[in-house]
């Protein structure tokens, strides 16, 4: 741990199925095992966990704090996002906004029918923190699959246990010494910024990746890749209107389809910003399930952040609106954050 605080930059720096094999590109040398089991927290791996739910700036943060400790090393703890393939519509963070930090369990999963199950990660993502230990770097997990967190994290973890049911309970015995940092925004915040970010993913060609994704053999198929949000809807909307219906590729327009065909983009496209909502609240309500059950989380409101971040997407004058977000952003969760951070290691 000296190894990483010696590099510590101040503040001052700028349908169900049957699990199939799963099959993964091997990116590190395996471990044989993942981090012993003590009772002791000065004999475990210290493991920075960052979590929140969708859209609140987690993979941000994570590279904000990589900045201030150079050797952090990131594990994905999103489900969706395991999977290779859909980056735009699963919001994969791009390659260029990484700025070099390490990556792992982000895309590496390449049989995209079948289910990650939660043991399955716990394993793939406790051999992967080993070896990031064993070499001195610092392991941050980042992620919203809060499931798949606590299978991870816990000293004895039992599938057949539903531990976000209300007749069950949460260990607070966890096997890595865990610095929680918990992003927050405020509902009515974050469920109007989730709409935005959906129509920044179209933007982005969230429709193109799905056309090319959209298989009518696997219509109705609900697992791995196909779960994601954004699947499911569109290919509602493609067993209508083939993607490859166009004018270009001989399809004669016809106004009263054209009207019906906007109105089914339309009505997925709605379905994906409800979904996308949904799947927040979840995540926020799993969140507070852990916390009642002991595990200890540091809190950041980052709702004035994503308030100023909107009035830079509604506003004409671009530069005042981005400096401020920033700035917000800056003061109220990356310098706590990091203070925490080093207040942990230093332990």
């Amino acid at each position: 741990m000296e190894h990483i605080l010696s590099s510590f930059h101040s503040l001052d720096s700028p349908v169900f199925h049957r699990p199939l094999p799963l099959h993964r590109r091997p990116r590190w040398p395996r471990m044989g095992s993942s981090t012993p089991h003590h009772r002791n927290n000065q004999n475990k791996t210290k493991l920075i966990v960052i979590m929140g739910a969708t859209g609140t700036g987690k993979s941000r943060l994570s590279i904000d704090l990589s900045t201030h400790f150079p050797h952090s090393q990131i594990i994905n703890s999103d489900k969706m996002q395991l999977y290779n393939g859909l980056d735009i519509t699963t919001n994969k963070i791009p390659l260029p906004e990484r700025k070099g930090v390490q990556h792992y369990l982000l895309g590496e999963f390449d049989s995209i029918d079948a289910d990650v199950e939660p043991s399955q990660f716990r394993s793939a993502a406790g051999s992967t923190i080993a070896d990031i230990a064993s070499r001195g770097n610092l392991p941050l997990l980042v992620g919203g699959s809060n499931t798949f967190i606590h299978a991870l994290l816990v000293e004895t973890f039992d599938p057949q246990v539903d531990v976000f049911a209300e007749s069950s309970s949460v260990s607070r015995a966890l096997r890595y010494d865990c610095c929680f940092l918990w992003v927050d925004v405020a509902w009515s915040v974050l469920s109007e910024y989730l709409c935005i970010r959906v129509d920044e993913m179209l933007d982005s060609g969230m429709l193109e990746e799905l056309a090319q994704f959209y298989d009518p053999t696997k219509a109705g198929v609900m697992v791995g890749l196909r779960k994601a949000i954004g699947v499911p809807e569109f290919d509602a909307y493609f067993r209508k209107y083939q993607p490859w219906e166009s004018p270009e590729n001989g399809v004669v327009p016809n106004k009263d389809r054209d009207q019906s065909r906007r109105e089914a983009f339309e009505e997925a496209l709605r379905e994906i910003k409800d979904n996308t909502c949904r799947l927040a609240k979840r995540q926020i309500g799993k969140i507070l399930r852990l916390r009642e059950g002991g595990w200890d989380f540091t809190r950041f409101d980052a709702t004035a952040t994503f308030q100023a971040l909107m009035k830079k997407k509604q506003s004409s004058a671009v530069a005042a609106p981005e400096l401020e977000w920033r700035e917000i952003w800056e003061r109220e969760v990356v310098e706590p954050s990091v203070k925490i951070v080093k207040r942990f290691l230093e332990e």
